[in-house]
């Protein structure tokens, strides 16, 4: 395989697993409340976050997962039950803040950032596996350099999409707001059930051949 191919798999792949036009709705939905400061932080360190997750597991994931003995299967039903909890908040409205105080928008802040938006919505197992997959088939340093460079370029193309989804939330309202919260939640709902269940079925046939 040479460098443009490798390039081309690892872009798409990352594209589609991570889902930057998937993510935007989700993350305009839990920030629709927010000033666009706070909206922007959100965006910024959610993506920050993955990135950084991304390159550790990328270099070291296969002998964390080792150390620790976890699977990705696990890590799916983790991420399917944090799914679930966020889609049913949504769906309640309850992921909506009126009025913050500066100690509480900061902590707000960094809740969503990196829990649901980072982990698992935009650095979730597929990407994570990817990132492992990509790095040990990344056969010298210039390929290793390309499959940065392109988490880097998915991870920026992902930002822009987040920092403009501001302009949606005016166009929106209120009412509009709450709509797309509630059908986000019951979207988010079924994202989690098939985590749930991509992660738990291969450990009930493992069982079950053991």
């Amino acid at each position: 395989m040479n460098y443009f191919e490798f390039a081309l798999l690892a872009f798409t792949s990352f594209f589609t697993l991570i889902n930057p036009l998937g993510v935007m709705p989700i993350f305009l939905s839990m920030t629709s409340q927010m000033n666009t400061v706070s909206r922007n932080k959100v965006a910024i360190k959610a993506i920050v976050t993955s990135f950084l997750i991304l390159l550790v597991f990328a270099f070291s994931g296969q002998i964390l997962f080792k150390f620790f003995s976890i699977t990705v299967d696990s890590f799916r039903i983790v991420g399917g039950i944090i799914f679930f909890k966020m889609g049913y908040d949504m769906l309640q409205a309850k992921i909506v803040h009126q009025q913050y105080s500066k100690e509480q928008e900061a902590e707000v802040v960094n809740d969503i950032a990196i829990t649901p938006l980072a982990i698992p919505m935009i650095c979730g197992p597929g990407a994570i596996t990817n990132s492992i997959v990509l790095m040990e088939d990344a056969e010298n340093l210039i390929s290793k350099s390309i499959l940065i460079g392109i988490i880097l370029l998915v991870c920026l193309i992902t930002l822009g999409l987040l920092l403009g989804a501001g302009r949606f939330v005016k166009l929106l309202g209120d009412t509009g707001n709450k709509v797309m919260m509630k059908l986000m939640g019951l979207i988010v709902m079924v994202i989690a059930v098939e985590f749930f269940l991509s992660g738990l079925i291969p450990i009930i046939k493992n069982l079950i051949n053991s």
